[in-house]
């Protein structure tokens, strides 16, 4: 089972250079994945009618109970089935839909199998974690297929209402699952079933919240709107996840988990009553539709309800019926789609208006669309009829409301026929004052797929009984009646039998009578849900518009001001309320006098802070600050807290320092005294209260402190270094979610810097600043007497000699440099001593940066430090010989140090998952030559990461914030010819 799933997200992987090479005859090999699914289930079938099971199980995460379980019972077989069979078929019928010049056909392809991976991983998930990833996974993939086309806004906005919509549901769903899961301790979905919770409040709680997900899904009253819109999708996604699989979850959700919580307050009254209502909305919805799609698709709306009903209902014949009427409907709703899609295709329409004529141009595809459509209407002999009489029976035989869901389903199902033959009569017949309709011929591959769905409602409508072992496995977990409903074709006449007479008599006539329906229905139309839910969207957005401009005033002081004043009156109402100082020890002003005295030059130096109207006056004090709290730390016996206060305020003034270069020298806003009067004691009680918490806080601790128990675990593993140990390995979670965060933040703020690079190219040529080196050609682009072509060139593009900027024919005697690019500034911009410097310490520092990485295990440094201290050289070379001599040094794209730190900290993460749990670490010991004794750990591996990560993210920053900046210096700077006039 497991290999089946991976199988198709893998193809997946390699839909769109398959599609690439072959064009649309791939769709043949990629439905081979759901061919073989479909073929596993069918091997199995005998077993699952038996009663009998198959089961996978891996230890996943056993600290959470989360594992890789999957079930195939008869449920399973019948999803695995429609969900494999229908999508090998819709597979197939793609070659024939789309051409080789589609757009994006490649990505479409591997999208819907990844999808029909997620849904077989969906019905056979046998833990609720698991079966919630597939559930979500299958949202993702529907809203990338119904956002296929992606210029059309009408996609955009259909898929993201469909996304908006069902995952919402699926996160209030999974709070059912752990309310579920805690109250029954297991979240496996087998052992729930057999041993269900005792009722309780919170059962009941769950058991909404998780109805909540599964109407959602599939489209039930309140949350239908999403289904019609996403009629945008192409037709084939249509036919699969709109018919035979991604609506159908939510209805599958329902019959899994009915046997266990049926009698659970409020399941019966919720599903009974939003599945009648849906099923009679929907139908009524579908007879004033024009368009062939969406008469299917309220249709669908309508027949879901149907499903909720009977799966929902929670008895043994419900039960079975429930199952049949799965079956039934995605044999015929789905040929319906693809014919759609095979009319559209041939006529370039979809307007039943327009459409006439061709029942006599398209025979064949007339006689598919008329099978399945005579099933969809449940007329005789063809499955639909079987499952509908099922339905009838057995609701009639239920409880007082059943019986009441049994007047809304006689009501649905004539609107069923009426709507079933508005669309056949739409596709197919000669309308008077309507031209026949031109069609091209249509090929025998194109109509084999909805063809074979459609002769199988013709073939299971006589073979039903033999459908009754499997389907009667899943009815055998409800208590069993005194005399159960056995599927047949033929009952004789009976009761249900005249309740199907008289929906067909009535839906007849609701066709007949179509134009007064017509205009009842424009009457009693209310606003639509489309709209509403536009609206809704729409008064979020400016409601929150309205917040911004109320609160975003654009000045800073006045945020920190308002900030702190709400922090500070929230501490000090819980310090009045609370009195938590009481019994908490009188605080030790210093542990030793050199403490002491770093603590008051630091506040010293930050008071010195308020008065300061110089920018980088104040960005130097501030710096100091931070240098005072590192030696703080020293004094403390934190070295490796130190050593990365040290290296962050480095770094950080350095880009406060290149921030600056592009505002005024002074701080421009004028603080009047009393404005000024009132900051400071804001200031001064925040950083007070802050002190007050900490103290209490450390005062109250009545457990024993944990560094004790992560000494020991350092100690255990032969390390030393309880903080990097701590930081890589103990709390390994965070500190990937750390680096995830930075990185997206250093991604976030050189995007906004770099939000018109693509326009960089059209720039014209930066010409040398005033008494930079005429023959700059790193800065110029462009050699004096050279080829245009030459333009543009980049550090690294350059020889030594154009590094050097020497003029041509100087090659024979090139003068001495210490950087590469230092000669492209001009000499007053230009330090000696600078370069210098920066020439000698640019490799130690990056050694020195290794050695602080790979030393962390018993000495203080790490990958963070490291990383910093890697980007304090490269920043020396920038410092030293601008934006062009950091091209030099650094030749990748900064990205790439990022992008390769995510993935060796996620490698080495998930690498764990051999021993059956995320970041689990395990030490290599070994002999190297040369080297002696050596071992290799997990932590180290996933250190390198977040090293390569911090260097990523500095020399983004130093490129975005240094680099750019002086860019626009350069434009910015008057021209030689300016000078000159």
């Amino acid at each position: 089972m497991s290999v089946l799933i991976l199988c198709h997200f893998a193809l997946a992987l390699f839909a769109a250079p398959l599609v690439r090479r072959w064009g649309t005859r791939a769709f043949l090999v990629l439905a081979l994945p759901p061919a073989a699914a479909a073929v596993w289930a069918l091997t199995r079938w005998s077993t699952t009618a038996a009663g009998g099971t198959d089961t996978t199980e891996w230890r996943w995460l056993p600290a959470y109970h989360v594992d890789w379980a999957l079930r195939l019972d008869a449920l399973a077989e019948l999803m695995v089935l429609l969900a494999a069979g229908v999508g090998t078929l819709v597979l197939v019928y793609c070659a024939s839909y789309f051409d080789d010049r589609s757009r994006q056909l490649g990505r479409f392809a591997g999208n819907l199998l990844a999808f029909a991976g997620a849904m077989l991983g969906l019905v056979l998930a046998d833990d609720l974690v698991l079966l919630y990833i597939f559930w979500e996974l299958t949202t993702v993939f529907s809203y990338l297929l119904i956002g296929q086309t992606s210029d059309h806004k009408r996609n955009r906005r259909s898929a993201l209402q469909a996304l908006t919509v069902t995952a919402l549901g699926g996160l209030t769903m999974l709070v059912g699952f752990l309310l579920l899961g805690h109250e029954a301790g297991t979240y496996r979905i087998s052992a729930i079933l057999a041993d269900p919770p005792p009722p309780s409040a919170a059962l009941s709680a769950a058991v909404v919240l998780i109805l909540v997900g599964a109407l959602s899904k599939s489209a039930i009253w309140p949350f239908s709107l999403w289904l019609p819109n996403a009629m945008a999708a192409p037709t084939p996604v249509s036919a699969y996840l709109h018919a035979a699989a991604m609506v159908k979850a939510g209805v599958y959700l329902v019959a899994r988990l009915a046997p266990a919580f049926a009698e659970i307050t409020p399941w019966r009254p919720l599903l009974l009553v939003l599945g009648s209502l849906t099923m009679l909305l929907g139908g009524w919805r579908a007879l004033r539709m024009n368009d062939l799609k969406l008469v299917l698709a309220y249709g669908t709306v309508s027949q879901l309800g149907f499903l909720t009903v009977l799966a929902g209902a929670g008895g043994h014949d419900t039960g079975l019926a429930a199952t049949a009427m799965i079956l039934g409907h995605a044999l015929f709703k789905a040929p319906l789609f693809l014919v759609t899609g095979i009319v559209d295709h041939a006529t370039g329409t979809r307007d039943l208006r327009k459409l006439s004529g061709l029942g006599r141009r398209l025979p064949a595809v007339c006689a598919v669309a008329v099978l399945a459509g005579a099933s969809m209407a449940a007329v005789p002999p063809l499955l639909g009829f079987a499952a509908k009489e099922a339905a009838f029976q057995t609701l009639l035989d239920g409880s007082t409301g059943d019986r009441w869901a049994l007047a809304a389903a006689v009501a649905g199902s004539a609107l069923t026929t009426a709507y079933t033959l508005r669309y056949l009569w739409g596709a197919f017949a000669r309308k008077p004052g309507v031209p026949d309709t031109g069609a091209h011929p249509v090929p025998a591959a194109f109509l084999a797929p909805p063809a074979v769905l459609a002769l199988a409602c013709l073939v299971l409508g006589p073979g039903v009984p033999r459908l009754q072992d499997l389907l009667g496995a899943y009815a055998a977990q409800f208590p069993a009646p005194g005399h159960p409903y056995h599927l047949a074709l033929w009952h004789g006449a009976g009761l249900a039998l005249g309740l199907s007479v008289a929906a067909w008599a009535g839906g007849v006539l609701l066709f007949l009578a179509s134009g007064p329906v017509l205009r009842v229905g424009q009457a009693l139309a209310l606003r639509s849900a489309d709209r509403v839910f536009g609206g809704m969207l729409l008064a979020l957005e400016r409601t929150a518009l309205q917040c911004t401009g109320l609160v975003q005033r654009g000045s800073l002081p006045a945020y920190l001001v308002t900030t702190m004043s709400v922090v500070l009156a929230g501490q000090i109402a819980v310090l009045v309320v609370d009195e938590p100082w009481t019994g908490t020890p009188a605080p030790r002003l210093w542990d030793h006098p050199t403490q002491a005295g770093v603590a008051l030059l630091t506040c010293a130096v930050a008071l010195l802070c308020l008065g300061v109207r110089r920018r980088m006056k104040a960005v130097v004090l501030a710096g100091l600050t931070g240098y005072g709290t590192a030696l703080l730390f020293v004094a403390q016996g934190a070295p490796d807290l130190a050593l990365t206060q040290f290296c962050v305020e480095t770094v950080s003034m350095i880009v406060y320092v290149l921030v600056l270069r592009r505002m005024p020298v002074y701080f421009e806003e004028n603080f009047s005294r009393w404005r000024r009067l009132m900051r400071m004691p804001v200031a001064l009680a925040g950083g007070a209260a802050v002190a007050v918490v900490l103290w209490i806080m450390a005062g109250h601790r009545r457990a024993d402190s944990a560094g004790a128990a992560m000494v020991e675990e350092t100690a255990h593993h032969g390390l030393k270094d309880v903080v990097a140990t701590i930081l890589v390995d103990l709390r390994a979670w965070d500190t990937m979610g750390e680096s995830a965060v930075l990185a997206a933040a250093a991604v976030g703020v050189t995007s906004l810097i770099y939000l018109h690079r693509r326009t960089d190219a059209a720039e014209q040529p930066v010409l040398p600043l005033p008494g930079d080196h005429p023959h700059a050609a790193l800065r110029t682009g462009e050699q004096p007497g050279t080829a245009p072509h030459t333009a543009h060139r980049t550090a690294w593009q350059a020889s030594r000699y154009e590094s050097a900027g020497l003029p041509s024919g100087d090659e024979g005697a090139p003068e001495r440099t210490w950087l590469a690019a230092s000669a492209t500034l001009a000499p007053e911009r230009r330090s000696l001593v600078l370069e210098v410097v920066a020439r000698l310490i640019f490799h130690p520092v990056l050694v020195l940066s290794v050695y602080l990485l790979l030393c962390a295990e018993n000495l203080p440094g790490g990958g963070f430090v490291a990383g910093l201290t890697a980007g304090v050289a490269f920043i020396a070379r920038y410092l030293a010989g601008g934006r062009h001599e950091l091209a030099d040094a650094v030749r990748f794209k900064a990205g790439l140090f990022t992008g390769l730190g995510l993935f060796l900290s996620t490698a080495t993460a998930l690498g764990g998952l051999g021993e059956g749990t995320v970041l689990h670490g395990w030490t290599w010991h070994g002999h190297l030559p040369l080297w002696g004794d050596a071992h290799l750990s997990t932590a180290v591996l996933f250190d390198c990461g977040v090293y390569l990560l911090v260097l990523g993210v500095v020399l983004d920053i130093v490129r975005a914030l240094g680099a750019r900046i002086d860019r626009q210096i350069e434009r910015a700077a008057p021209r030689p010819e300016e000078g000159r006039a």
